[in-house]
């Protein structure tokens, strides 16, 4: 397959190294330090599970010097780049390319599609822990090693299978989800209070999640999001704060969410669309929200980051 990765840290990189492990022609979309990384020495994935280095892999900042459409764009972006970079791959998105979007929150798809078409997109849950470790280098950091998704009309169609079928025998296991709204928002569950604990505490899981008033914090924020996605018209897991929080406890004692690196960087922050968007769907639909509230007020003056 004819792989795009936009995107190339650690969602993006992860998956995308084990692809083009595989064989696949796997392209690159990066930038700056980490572009020249890549173009000078090649690819690293790095993790307890073995590494990839991939010597000779196509990286470019911009997709339209790649010269052909893509079967499958992997999209990896932050969400507050999503309209910018779904328009930097358009010349990549030919009228059979399936573009996954492996964002983080429940509105990127949505956006994805206002730029590229519904008929382009599918939903897409990543269950992976990495991030750059240095320019060229992808660091994972626990055994999760996964993806789901699937059309946006629900249908489990051909193309999906395909690359399903393509991933798992790249090493990583995926799945072809028929409802992948309510996917999303089962991992959203975790995902954004995650996020917005261990950003706003700077402290990880292992410090978070084993103090007994904090945990009973994180599962205030996750009937939270249940009880938005209710008011959505989505239908969560009976027992997905149960099994949120069981997972919780699970992770690495040192891992931190994506966003507290973002901060501790200085960098722009997801926070609007992870707490922000539970706050303000949560005020738009009559759902009290106050600790997603809380959050996303304590983080907003850090958005733009440094």
């Amino acid at each position: 397959m004819r792989i795009v990765v936009m995107g190339a840290g650690g969602v993006g990189g992860y998956f995308g190294a084990y692809l083009a492990r595989a064989g696949h022609r796997v392209t690159f979309v990066a930038r700056g330090a980490h572009l020249d990384a890549i173009r000078r020495n090649g690819f690293r994935l790095e993790g307890s599970r073995g590494n990839i280095v991939l010597e000779d892999v196509g990286a470019t900042d911009d997709p339209a010097t790649i010269g052909e459409p893509a079967d499958v764009v992997l999209f990896a972006v932050k969400l507050y780049d999503t309209e910018a970079a779904g328009r930097t791959i358009q010349p990549v998105v030919g009228p059979d390319t399936m573009v996954v979007n492996l964002q983080n929150g429940v509105d990127g798809p949505d956006r994805l599609a206002g730029v590229l078409g519904a008929g382009a997109v599918l939903g897409g849950a990543a269950y992976v822990s990495a991030l750059i470790a240095e320019p060229g280098v992808v660091r994972y950091t626990s055994d999760m090693s996964r993806i789901v998704f699937g059309e946006l009309d629900g249908r489990v169609s051909d193309r999906a299978v395909a690359f399903r079928d393509a991933c798992r025998e790249a090493g990583f296991e995926a799945e072809v989800s028929p409802d992948i709204r309510a996917t999303l928002w089962d991992k959203f569950v975790l995902l954004a209070t995650n996020a917005g604990l261990t950003t706003l505490l700077r402290k990880p899981a292992g410090e978070v999640y084993t103090d007994p008033e904090i945990l009973e914090l994180a599962a205030a924020m996750m009937r939270e999001v249940v009880a938005v996605a209710t008011a959505e018209g989505v239908r969560t897991s009976p027992d997905i704060v149960d099994r949120s929080i069981a997972l919780s406890k699970s992770f690495p004692p040192g891992m931190y969410a994506s966003m507290y690196h973002d901060l501790a960087r200085g960098r722009r922050l997801e926070v609007a669309s992870l707490s922000g968007l539970v706050a303000r769907r949560g005020k738009a639909l009559g759902v009290p929200a106050p600790h997603h509230t809380t959050v996303w007020c304590a983080l907003k003056p850090h958005a733009e980051g440094a």
